[in-house]
């Protein structure tokens, strides 16, 4: 073995970087760098008192109680596969991570016998009718600030229309569907 081999290599990437920053030098003087005086694309902006207003925060879940009548239960029951890792949606079925969700439809929230909630559900109070089902599918952490459920929500109203009539379709005699009235209610 050479014993100047580390001296040889030490030496190249020396001239490396020296050839490096010589060409860099070079360059800068063959091409000089110049200030524009003004930018190339000038960019326009009124010098006026306005504030410009600023996007309107997300008021929430669209209104679904119009879809129910028409939703459907097949697709309903697809969306609810992604829930049965917490929930079980058979009559007697016990509870998981998520309680039971049969006859959940107008049933308290918070009343599933057997199942610890969250205090902030549990201090909550109401029942799961079709308006408070869709704000808490629409985003549930936002609808019961601390609740336990991680779930993201569904955000197309379609989905929630859809998992609420399977919801609903899970008991021995199904809520009635939302009056004219109620839906009418809901837009308003």
């Amino acid at each position: 073995m050479d014993e100047l081999r580390f001296n040889k290599i030490a030496a190249g990437f020396l001239l490396a970087a020296l050839l490096a920053m010589g060409g860099y030098k070079l360059s800068e003087v063959l091409v000089p760098h110049t200030e524009l005086a003004q930018n190339a694309y000038p960019i326009e902006v009124p010098e006026t008192g306005t504030v410009v207003a600023s996007a309107a925060a997300p008021a929430g879940p669209e209104p679904v109680l119009a879809l129910l009548a028409s939703a459907d239960l097949a697709a309903g029951q697809k969306l609810a596969k992604k829930c049965t890792a917490c929930h079980v949606f058979e009559k007697g079925g016990a509870n998981k991570t998520g309680p039971a969700l049969w006859n959940i439809v107008n049933a308290d929230k918070g009343g599933a016998d057997g199942f610890g909630y969250s205090q902030a559900l549990a201090d909550f109070g109401g029942v799961w009718d079709y308006v408070s089902l869709n704000a808490f599918l629409y985003k549930p952490k936002a609808y019961i600030s601390g609740t336990k459920m991680n779930f993201a929500g569904f955000k197309k109203p379609k989905d929630r229309a859809n998992m609420i009539a399977y919801l609903r379709s899970t008991a021995d005699s199904p809520a009635p569907l939302p009056t004219d009235a109620e839906i009418a209610a809901e837009i308003q």
